[in-house]
């Protein structure tokens, strides 16, 4: 049983299988922040400019079509701005060194 044990340990340590966990619980926890951030704070503020401040079913149509893209501008925006956190986070945390071009 202490073989096991040990081999454990040894794959957790050889692939940083704790570090991994740590950072998919912060992105998690970051996604929600952002999502938040996005809906609470951001789109209210665009919604200003939308009759009755509707930008959850902010649509346009285009002939027979109904596009609703307030929903989308919303995912769009979280996205970009998990992409800029993403960016930042691989660019000064993680400092690791930049691959050589061959």
């Amino acid at each position: 049983m202490g073989g096991i044990v040990s081999e454990f340990m040894e794959f957790l340590n050889q692939y940083k299988v704790m570090g991994l966990a740590v950072a998919f619980i912060i992105g998690g926890a970051t996604t929600v922040l952002v999502q938040s951030l996005v809906n609470n704070v951001i789109m209210p503020i665009i919604g200003i400019a939308l009759p009755n401040g509707a930008w959850q079913t902010a649509t346009v149509n285009v002939g027979p079509a109904v596009i609703v893209w307030g929903a989308f501008a919303s995912a769009l925006i979280n996205f970009l701005i998990l992409l800029g956190v993403v960016f930042l986070i691989a660019k000064f945390i993680l400092k690791e060194e930049k691959p050589s071009k061959r």
